[in-house]
């Protein structure tokens, strides 16, 4: 059976950039394995680095905040279901869609919990041990209100679902854990890379607008660098991105072996020449692109729980976890200089990705939940009375104030 999707997009699909652009893209191949039949739309401007989603025979639109002719879009288009990618499109375009296609299917694809990696951004900010506090802000109300709004939300991280439904009481009813993705890799593949003693030097990767990387690389060159140089003194430690702003150049040090090179068309041969992967990330949500890049090219890694949180269940990580400074040096420092050690790491991060994200496993748990749900949609509706009732009023709300908004622009123009 052929089934219509609508994706609204926050921004156009990035997979060379971003980990939310992967995750799109990982979406996109599911649906169209089940035959569903996709129209991507954004309000966001396309970029170099855009993904040309008309080469794999999706149709797409540019759409507009506050203007009705995005109504008339559904109404020719007619989606069955509609993915909103994070909560802020399911605010802008959720009423709209439930309004003019009461019947579709309404899935939210979270990314990660923003409220959470706000929330851990804040209490490093005013040095404070994370607490339950730093969850509860405005973000978290708008992102659990979407959540519920939602028939279903699909959750990227375990550690993000057991929060929902252990802390906040959330119901698995209207949750879906999925992670990444990604084909099982046979031992052979990493084989054909280059072993320990061929691969040298440090290399760390992110794209720098997400805040969380950029503090990251600052914390890297101010507390970490320079220890592990003194142990090594001839390696280097690259960075690699996207959206490198003059910030993250003006940390460019070739004396220190600090070297800032920017954007990389190919992330793989990054990784294969690469002895380790560095990730210090001190706040975050979600699961971390870099770090499966890392396992899927045989590159140890050194992180922090954070970096590490939702990624491995009880598999033995691909390197080391460390929340400690000292301790995040010293074992990098290790990592880079024990075969043995460096070896095993590998193998536990083809382990970690056969065993957690297996694409056949959780694609067939999607693509079966949507198939009941649209089967029994009413009364799982009905069950949703949170969700009913916040829909009741954010529609209401949302509604006339978009509608007064675009009076307002009618007017002016």
């Amino acid at each position: 059976m052929n089934h219509n999707l609508l994706i609204i997009g926050f921004v156009w699909p990035e997979p060379h950039t971003t980990a939310a652009g992967i995750r799109m893209l990982q979406l996109i191949e599911v649906f169209q394995e089940h035959d569903f039949t996709i129209t991507f739309v954004s309000t966001a401007a396309k970029s170099d680095n855009s993904f040309p989603l008309h080469s794999l025979n999706i149709n797409t639109f540019q759409i507009h905040l506050n203007d009705n002719s995005f109504d008339a879009l559904l109404k020719e288009l007619k989606p069955d279901t509609v993915l909103f990618d994070r909560f802020l499109t399911e605010e802008q375009f959720g009423w709209r869609v439930a309004e003019n296609c009461p019947n579709a299917l309404r899935i939210l694809d979270t990314e990660d919990l923003h409220f959470l990696r706000y929330g851990r951004q804040l209490a490093l900010k005013n040095k404070e041990t994370f607490a339950y506090k730093h969850m509860i802000n405005d973000l978290f109300k708008r992102e659990l209100a979407s959540i519920y709004r939602s028939d279903l939300s699909l959750i990227i991280s375990k550690f993000e679902l057991d929060l929902l439904t252990q802390t906040f009481k959330v119901s698995n009813d209207i949750l879906l854990y999925l992670p990444f993705l990604l084909k099982v890799i046979e031992p052979k593949q990493l084989r054909a890379y280059p072993d320990f003693k061929k691969r040298k030097d440090f290399m760390t990767i992110g794209n720098f607008k997400h805040e969380p990387n950029f503090n990251a690389l600052l914390y890297l060159k101010n507390t970490i660098w320079s220890e592990i140089r003194k142990a090594l003194p001839k390696v280097q430690l690259y960075i690699y991105g996207a959206y490198a702003s003059e910030k993250v150049k003006q940390l460019h040090n070739k004396k220190e072996g600090f070297i800032v090179k920017g954007w990389v068309e190919n992330t793989e041969d990054a990784f294969i020449n690469s002895r380790i992967c560095l990730a210090p990330l001190r706040f975050g949500a979600g699961l971390k692109g870099k770090l499966i890049d890392a396992m899927k090219y045989g590159t140890p890694s050194v992180t922090t729980p954070i970096g590490a949180e939702g990624m491995h269940d009880n598999f033995p990580w691909n390197g080391f976890i460390s929340d400690n400074t000292q301790d995040f040096i010293q074992k990098s420092i290790e990592l880079y200089q024990n075969e043995a050690i460096w070896q095993s790491a590998q193998e536990k991060g083809i382990a970690i990705i056969n065993q957690c994200f297996d694409k056949t496993k959780y694609q067939n748990i999607l693509i079966n939940r949507i198939l009941t749900l649209q089967n029994e949609l009413t009364a799982h509706r009905l069950h949703n009375f949170m969700g009913a009732m916040l829909q009741h009023q954010s529609l209401n709300s949302t509604k006339f104030m978009s509608k007064w908004i675009e009076e307002k622009n009618r007017t002016i123009h």
